[in-house]
């Protein structure tokens, strides 16, 4: 796990200017295109036209995240992203999720400090409803996270897990 104590002065100008732009994201109208135009100007990088996010959209950092191409990601997804989120070709996120890279230490002198570990939903793979996927987790190419469930170890390929924690269901 990757300690960092506080945001870089850089780190906060970028959010300051990533935050603007989710509240203008997700408070005006927007074709699908502005969205992603949008989206791009936060993430730092042109995403693909076959890439569909459903507003609203919220993300902490912004700059973290890598989205490959059609994905969906439905409404009310939040990306926690200072530790690093990467969403690979065909992923679906489901409405409410949370992606999580970042924890605070644990010790009480320390709590001010972060954890950061990266995300990673691989190809294909599906994240139900209001799932939370937690620091430093990868969930497999096919693999299935059912709605409401809390990731807190990696997700083998092709297979579903649900609950809190999560556990192995079946195979895909």
């Amino acid at each position: 796990m990757a300690a960092i104590q506080s945001n870089t002065e850089h780190q906060r100008k970028i959010i300051a200017q990533n935050q603007r732009l989710i509240q203008h994201l997700n408070t005006d109208l927007h074709s699908p295109e502005e969205i992603n135009q949008l989206v791009s100007e936060v993430v730092g990088y042109r995403i693909d036209a076959s890439t569909e996010i459903r507003l609203p959209f919220y993300t902490d950092y912004g700059r973290n995240i890598k989205l490959g191409k059609h994905i969906f990601i439905n409404s009310n997804v939040m990306m926690v992203d200072l530790g690093g989120i990467t969403i690979d070709d065909e992923a679906l996120i489901g409405p409410g999720a949370y992606l999580v890279s970042v924890n605070h230490q644990n010790e009480p002198a320390q709590r001010h400090n972060l954890d950061v570990r990266p995300v990673h939903i691989k190809r294909n793979a599906w994240i139900g409803a209001r799932a939370i996927i937690l620091p430093g987790v990868t969930v497999g190419e096919n693999a299935i996270v059912g709605a409401g469930a809390i990731v807190t170890k990696n997700v083998a390929a092709n297979t579903v897990v649900v609950g809190s924690p999560a556990h192995f269901l079946r195979h895909v």
